[in-house]
C-alpha cells in the first residue's frame, strides 16, 4: 500500500467511476503512489442504473466497491470523502468525511469527479422529480414506481387511482427513452396477475422533451426507429413540449392542447439535463479556469488547465472540443492523463493532445430492441439489443457482477419476473423528508396518498 511519508510521486484522483477507475488501472505499474477519493464507496455502473430503478437488477449487480475492485493493486489507497476545496498553490486537496476534515497533498492531481442532474435552474422539481444519477436516486425512483401500483390498488377514487398509475419522464435523451421503455415493459408484462383491484396494463406512461426529437446524438433513422419501438409498447412521447412545472400531483407543460398543458401524475422521473459536478466550480475558482454554461472546466488540448499542468481535468467535468458527456469519454481521457503522468516521469515533458476515438453509441428501448451505432454500422431492433447485451456485459467491472447480471436478465427478458421489487417509504420519500425536515423525518405511504 502506498505511505504517507513516501517519497514517490503522489497522485490524487477525486472520483471512482469510469474516468477516475480507468486512471487508477492505468497508473498500476507506476512508481506512484495513488489515492482514489470519493465521496462514495463504490464505482457505478451507471448506464444499467434504470434497470435498477425498474426491478431487474440490484444495487450490488452495478456498484462494487472501490476496495475490492482495487485491493490487488498495491500502489493504491481508498480515502471515502468529498473534496471541498483545492490549494493549487499549494497542491492539497481538502477533503470531508461526514463531518471530518482532511487535507491530502498531491504532485499530480486527475478530477474525475462526473456529472449531476440539471434541472435548469429549477432545482426545486428535483423533490417531486427525482433524478437518475446514483444509487440513492434509483432506489427512490423505484420505491415510487412500485409504490404506485400499491397505492393504485387500494385507492377508490377513478382520477386519484389514474394519477397513481401514471408515469412521466422528462428527457428523451438515452436514459429517458430507456426508463420509459421499461415502465411500459413493467406494467404490461412483468406485474400481469399481480394485481386483483386494478389492471397495471393500463398505466399511462409520458414521455416528454422539449426538443423537436428523441435520441440528439443518434442518427435520425435510428431516433425515428427507437420512437416507432416506443411507441408500440404504448409509450406517449411528445417532443417539442417544455415541462414549466412539476409538483407532487402532476407536471405542467407549454403545450397548446389543454389535455397535456397539466398532466395529473404521482410519479415523476427527471432524465433532461447534466451539469458538472460542484468540484468543477471549486477547482476553477482554486486555478483561475473558466467554465461553460454546464460548469464544465476549461481544458488544454492534453486535458490540464491552463498554468498547473499537474492538474488534469478528465470525463464530465472537462469542457473540451464539446465532446460527449459519454463513459468513453471519461475512460479515454482519464487514461490520456494517467499517461502522460507515466511519461513525465520518464523524463519527456512533451505536450500530446487528447484524441478521442468515438466507438459508438446505443440505446435499448425495450425488451429484445435497442438501437446502436458504430462508425458506418446502424443496428436497431434484436440485432442491436444483441449488441447492447454483449457490451454492457463486457463492460461491467468483475466477473461476479456479470454472472449477477445475466441471470437477472434472463429472468426479467426471457422470463416475467422482476427480482428486486422491495421497497421502503424511507426510499421513496428520502428526497421530500430531506427536504422538509433536515432532520431525516420519513413520512409513509398513506400519509403521502392523503
Amino acid at each position: 500500500m502506498s505511505q504517507a511519508g513516501s517519497s514517490r510521486h503522489r497522485v490524487v484522483v477525486v472520483g471512482g467511476g469510469f474516468g477516475g477507475l480507468s486512471a487508477v488501472k492505468a497508473l498500476r505499474r507506476a512508481d506512484v503512489d495513488v489515492t482514489v477519493i470519493d465521496r462514495v464507496n463504490h464505482h457505478l455502473f451507471q448506464p444499467l442504473l434504470y434497470q435498477m430503478a425498474t426491478g431487474i437488477l440490484s444495487e450490488g449487480d452495478i456498484a462494487p466497491p472501490l476496495r475490492e475492485i482495487l485491493h490487488r493493486q498495491r500502489n493504491v489507497d481508498v480515502m471515502l470523502g468529498e473534496v471541498t476545496g483545492v490549494d493549487a498553490g499549494a497542491r492539497e486537496v481538502t477533503v470531508d468525511t461526514v463531518g471530518q476534515r482532511s487535507v491530502v497533498g498531491y504532485d499530480s492531481l486527475i478530477l474525475a469527479a462526473g456529472s449531476r442532474q440539471s434541472y435548469f435552474g429549477h432545482d426545486e422539481f428535483a423533490v417531486d422529480a427525482p433524478g437518475m444519477k446514483t444509487i440513492d436516486d434509483a432506489l427512490e425512483v423505484r420505491g415510487r414506481i412500485f409504490g404506485a401500483f400499491e397505492m393504485a390498488e387500494v385507492t377508490a377514487d377513478p382520477a386519484a387511482r389514474e394519477a397513481w398509475l401514471t408515469f412521466v419522464v422528462v428527457g428523451a435523451g438515452p436514459t429517458g427513452m430507456e426508463m420509459a421503455g421499461q415502465i411500459a415493459e413493467l406494467s404490461r408484462r412483468s406485474l400481469h396477475d399481480n394485481f386483483r383491484g386494478i389492471d397495471p396494463a393500463k398505466a399511462r406512461v409520458v414521455l416528454l422533451d422539449g426538443l423537436p426529437r428523441a435520441l440528439g446524438p443518434f442518427p435520425e433513422s435510428l431516433a425515428d426507429r427507437a420512437v416507432k419501438d416506443l411507441t408500440s409498447k404504448g409509450v406517449e412521447i411528445h417532443l417539442g413540449v417544455m415541462v414549466t412545472g412539476v409538483d407532487a400531483e402532476g407536471v405542467d407543460t407549454n403545450a397548446d392542447r389543454p389535455t397535456l398543458r397539466r398532466i395529473p401524475a404521482r410519479t415523476k422521473i427527471w432524465a433532461a439535463g447534466v451539469a458538472a459536478a460542484p468540484l468543477g466550480q471549486i477547482a476553477a475558482a482554486a486555478t483561475g479556469a473558466g467554465t461553460d454554461r454546464a460548469g464544465r472546466v476549461q481544458v488544454q488540448p492534453d486535458c490540464t488547465i491552463a498554468g498547473h499542468p499537474e492538474i488534469f481535468v478528465v470525463g464530465d467535468l472537462m469542457s473540451l472540443d464539446k465532446l460527449p458527456g459519454v463513459a468513453e469519454v471519461a475512460m479515454q481521457s482519464a487514461r490520456h492523463a494517467a499517461a502522460t503522468i507515466g511519461r513525465r516521469l520518464r523524463g519527456d515533458s512533451t505536450e500530446r493532445p487528447f484524441r478521442y476515438r468515438d466507438l459508438g453509441t446505443m440505446a435499448t428501448i425495450s425488451r429484445f430492441r435497442a438501437v446502436a451505432t458504430a462508425g458506418p454500422l446502424r443496428l436497431s431492433g434484436f440485432p442491436g439489443w444483441l449488441a447492447w447485451l454483449f457490451v454492457h456485459l463486457m463492460f461491467l467491472t468483475g466477473f461476479k457482477n456479470r454472472a449477477a447480471v445475466l441471470f437477472n436478465w434472463l429472468i426479467a427478458f426471457i422470463g416475467h419476473g422482476r427480482p428486486q421489487r422491495a421497497i421502503t417509504s424511507q426510499q421513496v420519500f428520502a428526497r421530500v423528508s430531506l427536504t422538509a425536515n433536515p432532520a431525516g423525518a420519513s413520512a409513509s405511504l398513506h400519509q403521502q396518498a392523503s
